[in-house]
């Protein structure tokens, strides 16, 4: 992703500055739904809530079987414009690529 920002047109070129909130703001997210519409894509991530099972196998398994459904609650929405998808695409490939070559080659 580019790091600089072109003032539409100037052809001023200005670092972006990366803020996060103090503290950010991080949530664990096990799903994750892609949408898009004619100019954006709409990511929404998930976290699914384990129920809590304090029975024995038996009365766990019945429980499961009356539960229907696990809840996964939304925990982030983010809309990137259809412009910027590509770039989003190949840095989560280059990210994924890194990660893989890092783990198949044994550091940890």
């Amino acid at each position: 992703m580019s790091e600089h920002q072109q003032l539409e047109g100037e052809g001023v070129y200005l670092p972006v500055e990366f803020v996060f909130p103090e503290p950010p703001i991080t949530r664990f997210a096990d799903h994750m739904l892609i949408q898009h519409t004619e100019h954006e894509f709409i990511v929404s991530f998930f976290e699914s809530a384990s129920p809590v099972l304090l029975g024995k196998p038996e009365e766990n398994l019945e429980a499961l079987k009356r539960l229907g459904s696990v809840k996964a609650y939304c925990v982030a929405r983010i809309v990137i414009s259809a412009g910027r998808m590509p770039s989003m695409v190949k840095a989560l490939q280059e990210n994924l690529a890194t990660y893989q070559a890092k783990k198949c080659g044994g550091e940890e």
